[in-house]
């Protein structure tokens, strides 16, 4: 059993995302997830240039263990600079030169004692903050007072038991499902997934507050060639929620039926145990290059994703803008990824998933039809809509404050 906080955030790995809805007349969330906007947003705030924007995430992009999570956080940064704001990030561990500014705030875990120190120091001046809670919050509105928006990749309710001791698993899901959304009571949530809409709701966080979008993904390179011999994907950090240990069990009932290998991309806490584990045909490559991991999703006739939970699922849609199908459980995040029988398949149980394994590998009529149904959903998935759905969401939280504020003047001229 892993017992790294640090293993933890990684269960954020999203890809990353795009507002929805006819409002903003942006591009369609293939996973139809609504977007439902509050008070409408004043007018000079929408059109108010160079704000200073602060994210406070657990790490930076070139973090060994970065993830969807981190993507996402990227993404927007460079986005919302490209519209001429200004944007800072706050973050533990290695970091790298990027076109916004990145503030180191210690360690993995002394971060989160020296974020409010670094932020009074150099930060405060920021007009709105960002807080990435992936696991672990940071609690910024017990020491920030600006305008807040609180950004879930999703919520790690049964992951808490599985990484940590019980004492620790039950302080972590008590911070996350309990203190997190009372200290966030007054702010907007943003999230990338029906699914973690719906655990929102489930710990308390009101529907009137929720703001979804929708991951975007970057076009590939032009496509390489599909592998003439069968060859299956896994791809993504080694980590005990991800089952690969369940996807090794599986490949030993089903490789005398498919043939071909095993690949398994990625490195982690888990690889030593895994490459122990692992028959005959299975290819552990380790962490691979951006060209590298192109070939490897072009090359492969499915991807396989049996991760007992997800925010989305970045690797999902990296696979299918190649043309390539998954399979995965009907888990939170994968059931948004994933349109079950159009772009993959979701199982429930064991036995379904390597049946369903063997079946899509033979026939592979229908694989192609899939990975074909799978690249022209992903093509609709786009970061300028990220950009342009997480703009509106900022702007509306800063109407949000002034609002408040003027209320809470307003009354105290009345007393």
């Amino acid at each position: 059993m892993t017992h790294d906080p640090a293993a933890l955030s990684a269960a954020a790995e999203v890809e990353s995302p795009a507002i929805t809805g006819p409002e903003l007349g942006l591009a369609p969330d293939p996973a139809e997830g609504p977007w439902k906007p509050g008070a409408a947003v004043d007018a000079a705030a929408a059109k108010a240039p160079g704000r200073r924007l602060l994210f406070v995430a657990w790490r930076d992009l070139a973090n060994k263990r970065a993830g969807g999570s981190e993507v996402l956080v990227d993404r927007l940064a460079e986005g919302m600079m490209a519209r001429g704001d200004q944007v800072s990030l706050l973050c533990g561990g290695p970091s790298a030169e990027r076109m916004y500014e990145v503030i180191r705030s210690g360690g993995t875990y002394g971060q989160f004692l020296r974020a409010p120190l670094v932020y009074w120091r150099r930060l405060r001046a920021s007009d709105l903050v960002v807080e990435v809670c992936n696991g672990m919050p940071f609690f910024t509105p017990v020491w920030c007072s600006q305008p807040k928006i609180c950004l879930v990749n999703h919520v790690h309710t049964e992951l808490w038991r599985m990484m940590f001791p019980r004492p620790v698993a039950a302080m972590g899901q008590f911070a996350e499902s309990r203190v997190m959304p009372w200290v966030h009571r007054n702010n907007l949530f943003l999230t990338v997934s029906n699914s973690t809409a719906d655990a929102l709701r489930e710990i308390g966080v009101s529907d009137d507050r929720i703001r979804q979008i929708c991951n975007g993904v970057v076009q590939p390179d032009p496509l390489t060639p599909r592998s003439s011999e069968p060859v299956f994907l896994a791809l993504g950090r080694l980590t005990e929620y991800k089952r690969i240990d369940l996807l090794l069990k599986l490949w030993e009932r089903v490789r005398h039926v498919v043939g071909g290998k095993l690949v398994i991309a990625g490195d982690g806490p888990e690889r030593p145990r895994l490459e122990a584990l692992a028959g005959p045909d299975v290819i552990f490559t380790g962490r691979v290059s951006e060209e590298e991991k192109h070939r490897l999703l072009c090359s492969a006739w499915l991807l396989l994703h049996p991760a007992l939970i997800e925010g989305w699922g970045i690797v999902i849609t990296e696979a299918a803008i190649r043309g390539t199908p998954a399979i995965g459980f009907n888990v939170p995040g994968l059931r948004d990824s994933v349109v079950n029988g159009q772009t993959g398949l979701l199982v429930k149980t064991e036995g379904q998933f390597a049946s369903s394994w063997a079946s899509l590998a033979l026939d592979r009529q229908r694989a192609e039809a899939m990975g074909l149904a799978a690249r022209e959903r992903a093509e609709r998935l786009h970061w300028s809509a990220a950009v342009d759905g997480f703009a509106q969401v900022a702007d509306e939280a800063l109407d949000r404050a002034r609002r408040i504020e003027a209320g809470a003047t307003a009354t105290t001229r009345r007393s």
